[in-house]
C-alpha cells in the first residue's frame, strides 16, 4: 500500500489518517480567546489566549489554570462556505468533559463525554447568518468532583479512592478541532472486519444524510478487488443505514507484528454516474481469538509482552507536544522489548493508533474510568463503549477491549452486590454485541463476572511469595489473594468461577523503591511469568514516570533510567534465559563461600520454530553489561515454542581476589546472541 503522508506537527496534520475523506478541510487548532465562567452566559471579557488543543491546566495551553471547573473558548472565524449540495461540519476529537458549541450566540450542539469524538453540522445555522465571518464559542465544564463522570487518572476533589495514582486534570479541548466539507448524502463510516478464513474483509458501509434510491457504493481495495453495493441495497436517511459487501483477496497478506501490512479501502458513493463522496479507510487482515487456555493471532499462538502506558506528557497533560512525541512512545516500548501497550483508561489520539497499526505494535484499549458507584456513573461509563468501538474498530493493532479496571467506579464491592455484577455483565455484553472479533475484559485485575481473558494484578517485593502466587493462579483453583485497598482485602479472579481451563493473562506487575530495585524485580518476576508455559502474557507497570508516580522504566521526559545493566530488552525478548535460583537482593543474587557457584538454567522461547543454540558464560564486574570475553561453553540447548527447555547445569568460579562479580549468560545461535541474562554473585565475608 501507499501510506498516507504523516505530518510532524500536531497543530497542522489531519487528525484521522485512518479515515480520510476527499474534499476541503481545515484545522481550527491554535490560539483562541479564553475566559473562566460557567455555561449559563457568555463572559463579558476574554482575559486569556489559550492554545488549542491543550487542556487549560497545562503550561502548553498558555493559561495554566488549576481547579477551574468551567471555561469559554472563542474565535472569530471566516467560514469556508460549502459548495452547492455540500454541508459544513465541525469535528471535535475530544473535549473534557461536557461542552456546548455556539455559533454567533446560538447554541448548535451539546456533548457529554471527555474522550469521545463528536461532530456538528452547522450548515443550516450558517444560512441564518449574514456574511461568512462568525463567532465560534465552546463552553466546557469539567467538575472538580469527578466521581460520577469518566475521567481516568485525572485528580478529583474530593479525592478519588485512587488519588495516590491520579494526576493533574486535562480540562477542555484536548484533541484537534477541524472542519470539513461533505456532500448532503455521504459515507459516514466503512467498517472492515477480517473474514474468518483470513481471505479478506467483510465490509459494512454506514451512510448519512440524503441518500437517494439510485445511489450505489463502490468499494475498492488498492491493488485488490472491487465490489459494488447496488441500488436498493443501501439504506437511506439516518446515520447507521448502509450496505454490506465481501472483499475477498486472491493472495491476502496478513497483518502481524512481524509484517504489519495495511490495506487501503476506497469507498465511493456514486450518483448519476459521478462520485458524490469518497472515503479511504485503512485496516489489516488478522484474527485474534481465545481457544481454551491460549490466545491466538492468525491461528498462531501468541504471548503478549506488554507495558502500561497512561498517555501523559509533562507540561502538556493528555495531549502530546508533537507528533514525534506521540509516536515515540511506541518506538521506545519496542526498543525496551515490548510487543503490546496497554493504553490505560484513556482513549488515545487516533494518530497514535494509526502509527501502532503501521509498526505492528499490539494495543489493549480501554475507556476512562469513573471513581465511585452510582447508577448515573455506571450509565456515563457505559456511554463510552459504543463510540470507542465505532471510532477504533478498524485498527488491527487493537487486540483487546478492556472495560472497568480493578472495580474502580464500583467501590470494590462487586463480589457481594448483584447490581454491580449486572453492570459488569451488561458492559461486557454491550461490547461483544458491537464487536465480537476481539476478546473483551470486563473488570481488569480481579472479580470477573463475564470475561474472555482472566487477567490479574499482583504487586509483590517478595520473590518467594510471587512464585507461590503464580503457581496458585496456574492451578485453576480460585482461593483468592490479598490486596491492600483501604486495608487488606481478599480478592478473587472470579465472582463465580466457570469451569476451566481459563485463558490467563497478567495485566499489572512490577514494584520497587529505586530504579535499580525495580529493574531487578522486573527481571526476576518476568522470568517466573515466562516459566508458566500456559500463560498468555503480561503487562509491566509502567513505561514512564508521571508527576509523583516514579514507577516507569523511563523518566517523564522519556530519558532512560539507571538500571545497573539489568536491561529491559533482555527481560522482554522473544527468547529468555530462566535461572533456577531464589535471588537474594539487588546487587547480590547469589552468595558463595568458596567462590564456586552452581545452578540450572532453562530457555523460554516465544518466537517461530525450534531453536538450537549454545549456552556460554563469562564474568564481568558488578553492574557490567557484558563480560570480559573469557567465554566458557556450557552446552547445547534445544527449545520448542511456548515450552521450556530441559535444564542445563551451570558451574562457574568467581575470579580470584574478586569480592563481587556478574556472571553473564548468553544463548548463541548461528546469527549471534539470541538471549542474555546475568547473575550477580558476592563472596561471603571471610571466605
Amino acid at each position: 500500500m501507499t501510506d498516507h503522508p504523516i505530518a510532524v506537527d500536531p497543530m497542522h496534520d489531519y487528525p484521522r489518517p485512518d479515515a480520510v475523506r476527499d474534499g476541503a478541510w481545515g484545522l481550527l487548532n491554535g490560539p483562541w480567546e479564553f475566559a473562566p465562567g460557567g455555561p449559563g452566559s457568555q463572559p463579558d471579557s476574554w482575559p486569556y489566549t489559550i492554545t488549542v488543543p491543550f487542556g487549560w491546566e497545562t503550561d502548553a495551553s498558555g493559561v495554566g489554570l488549576n481547579w477551574l471547573e468551567s471555561g469559554w473558548y472563542r474565535r472569530q472565524w471566516d467560514v469556508p462556505l460549502p459548495p452547492a449540495g455540500h454541508r459544513l461540519v465541525l469535528m471535535f476529537g475530544a473535549v473534557q468533559h461536557e461542552c456546548r458549541v455556539y455559533l454567533s450566540g446560538r447554541r448548535v450542539a451539546h456533548h457529554r463525554g471527555g474522550q469521545t469524538p463528536f461532530e456538528v453540522d452547522i450548515t443550516d445555522e450558517l444560512a441564518q447568518q449574514s456574511g461568512s465571518r462568525v463567532e465560534l464559542c465552546v463552553a466546557v465544564t469539567n467538575p472538580v468532583s469527578k466521581a460520577a463522570i469518566p475521567h481516568g487518572k485525572q485528580r478529583s476533589m474530593p479525592v478519588d479512592p485512587y488519588d495516590s495514582c491520579s494526576f493533574a486534570p486535562t480540562s477542555g479541548i484536548w484533541q484537534s478541532v477541524w472542519w470539513q466539507h461533505r456532500p448532503s448524502g455521504y459515507l459516514a463510516a466503512v467498517e472492515l472486519l477480517s473474514r474468518d478464513g483470513l481471505d479478506g474483509f467483510d465490509a459494512v458501509v454506514r451512510t448519512g444524510g440524503a441518500i437517494e434510491p439510485g445511489d450505489t457504493i463502490t468499494l475498492s481495495v488498492l491493488d485488490g478487488p472491487s465490489v459494488e453495493i447496488g441500488p436498493g441495497e443501501i439504506g437511506a436517511g439516518e446515520i447507521g443505514a448502509g450496505g454490506r459487501a465481501e472483499l475477498i483477496m486472491q493472495s491476502p497478506r496478513l497483518w502481524s507484528p512481524e509484517d504489519p501490512h495495511l490495506y487501503q479501502v476506497v469507498a465511493e458513493l456514486r450518483r448519476d454516474g459521478g462520485i458524490l463522496d469518497r472515503l479511504t479507510v485503512v485496516s489489516g487482515i488478522r484474527k485474534i481469538e481465545v481457544r481454551g487456555p491460549h490466545l491466538y493471532l492468525n491461528d498462531n499462538r501468541i504471548f503478549l509482552r506488554g507495558v502500561l502506558d497512561q498517555g501523559f506528557w509533562p507540561g502538556h497533560g493528555w495531549t502530546a507536544p508533537s507528533y514525534q512525541a506521540l509516536t515515540a512512545d511506541l518506538d521506545l516500548a519496542r526498543q525496551l522489548g515490548f510487543t503490546m501497550i496497554r493504553k490505560h483508561i484513556k482513549l488515545e489520539d487516533p494518530r497514535w493508533l494509526h502509527y501502532a497499526d503501521r509498526i505492528g505494535m499490539l494495543v489493549w484499549e480501554e475507556p476512562a474510568s469513573v471513581s465511585r458507584y452510582s447508577k448515573a456513573a455506571a450509565e456515563a461509563f457505559a456511554e463510552q463503549i459504543e463510540p470507542m468501538i465505532n471510532r477504533d474498530r478498524n485498527h488491527p493493532s487493537i487486540i483487546i477491549w478492556g472495560l472497568y479496571n480493578e472495580e474502580w467506579g464500583l467501590d470494590w464491592g462487586v463480589r457481594d452486590d448483584l447490581v454491580k455484577q449486572h453492570v459488569l455483565a451488561e458492559a461486557y455484553e454491550k461490547a461483544k454485541a458491537l464487536d465480537d472479533s476481539r476478546p473483551v475484559i470486563d473488570d481488569s485485575g480481579w472479580e470477573h463476572v463475564r470475561t474472555d481473558l482472566v487477567d490479574w494484578h499482583i504487586y509483590s517485593l517478595d520473590q518467594a511469595a510471587w512464585i507461590s502466587e503464580l503457581e496458585w493462579i496456574a492451578s485453576g483453583i480460585d482461593t483468592g489473594f490479598l490486596i491492600d485497598l483501604d486495608g487488606v482485602q481478599r480478592k478473587h479472579l472470579f465472582v463465580d468461577p466457570p469451569p476451566g481451563p481459563w485463558a490467563l493473562l497478567n495485566s499489572e506487575y512490577g514494584t520497587g523503591q529505586t530504579s535499580v530495585q525495580r529493574a531487578w524485580v522486573m527481571r526476576w518476576q518476568t522470568q517466573e511469568l515466562r516459566r508458566q508455559t500456559d500463560h498468555n502474557g503480561y503487562v509491566y507497570t509502567e513505561l514512564y514516570d508521571i508527576e509523583h508516580e516514579m514507577a516507569g522504566l523511563l523518566h517523564d521526559d522519556r530519558s532512560r533510567k539507571d538500571d545497573l545493566g539489568l536491561t529491559s530488552a533482555d527481560s522482554h525478548a522473544d527468547t529468555m534465559i530462566i535461572v533456577d535460583l531464589a535471588p537474594l537482593r539487588p546487587g547480590c543474587d547469589l552468595r558463595t563461600e568458596t567462590g564456586e557457584v552452581g545452578f540450572d538454567v532453562r530457555i523460554s522461547h516465544h518466537g517461530p520454530g525450534v531453536l538450537t543454540g549454545e549456552l556460554v558464560c563469562d564474568w564481568g564486574p558488578a553492574g557490567s553489561r557484558s563480560g570480559d570475553g573469557g567465554v566458557d561453553e556450557i552446552g547445547s540447548v534445544t527449545v520448542k515454542p511456548f515450552e521450556l527447555s530441559e535444564p542445563i547445569s551451570v558451574r562457574a568460579m568467581l575470579p580470584a581476589q574478586s569480592l563481587t562479580g556478574r556472571l553473564h549468560l548468553r544463548y548463541h545461535g548461528p546469527d549471534g546472541t539470541i538471549a542474555h541474562t546475568s547473575v550477580d554473585v558476592g563472596r561471603a565475608v571471610g571466605s
